[in-house]
């Protein structure tokens, strides 16, 4: 997994060229969601040992068990505090993959040392199950969020509304309308609109949409297209009727 991701990362590096005009930068989200696949497929397979190991318990070495889960989790942790601060699903992905290791190390070192005390090796499906349903979870969302960005959908932490308001805000805009808001990977969302104005002046007009810019940077929106009208086009008369 942590493969995976770095080297999505170090695709998504590459220029834009003429036939990739925005670069590489979905292949991280393509990442993400391999990850959450392979996640799927984890927790099945946990699912899967628990259930057999229920029915067909075996002997478990438990100072071995705990000194492996020891070590694991050490490694885990050090690798969880240099990604959990970062916002990029690709990342968040592999993230994801290092709790349910360190997760799975701390079940496991509980359940060496309950085995070692107690000989009750029911405490190993059972835990396991448990991780499993974690990681299946966690699986689910970040498939979601990959499919939501594959299939151009509005960015989730993005007020619409707002952001027709601040490009309306303006002054010299009278209206927006057909404005297309996507994501282009986690960190990178696209706005497509048309802005309908009264003002002659192309000096002006270049100044209003320089300010509509400035006011979309904390959106992240790293790529705007601004078509300015000085006719308003028929889509938007059509929605102004629908709105009244």
């Amino acid at each position: 997994a942590l493969l995976l991701s770095l080297s999505a990362i170090n695709i998504a590096k590459n220029l834009p060229s003429r036939t990739k005009t925005f670069g590489y930068h979905r292949v991280e989200i393509i990442a993400a969601f391999i990850n959450g696949i392979l996640l799927i497929g984890i927790s099945l397979w946990i699912f899967w040992q628990a259930y057999q190991r229920v029915f067909a318990p075996k002997p478990i070495e438990s100072v071995t068990m705990f000194i492996v889960a020891l070590v694991g989790l050490l490694a885990n942790l050090y690798v969880a505090l240099k990604l959990h601060k970062s916002d990029d699903l690709n990342v968040k992905s592999a993230f994801t993959h290092v709790i349910a290791d360190a997760l799975s190390s701390v079940a496991v070192i509980f359940a060496s040392v309950w085995i070692f005390f107690t000989g009750q090796t029911i405490i190993d499906p059972v835990l396991g199950s448990l991780i499993a349903a974690f990681i299946l979870f966690s699986a689910f969302a970040i498939i979601k969020d990959s499919i939501y960005v594959l299939l151009g959908y509005a960015p989730k932490n993005v007020n619409f509304d707002n952001v027709v308001k601040d490009i309306e805000k303006v002054k010299g805009v009278e209206s927006v309308h057909n404005v297309h808001l996507w994501c282009l990977c986690s960190n990178i969302n696209v706005i497509d609109a048309h802005i309908f104005t009264n003002e002659p002046s192309m000096g002006k007009i270049e100044i209003m949409k320089q300010k509509i810019k400035k006011n979309l940077e904390k959106y992240n929106i790293r790529h705007a297209t601004l078509e300015f009208e000085c006719e308003e086009c028929v889509e938007n008369h059509k929605v102004k009727k629908m709105r009244h």
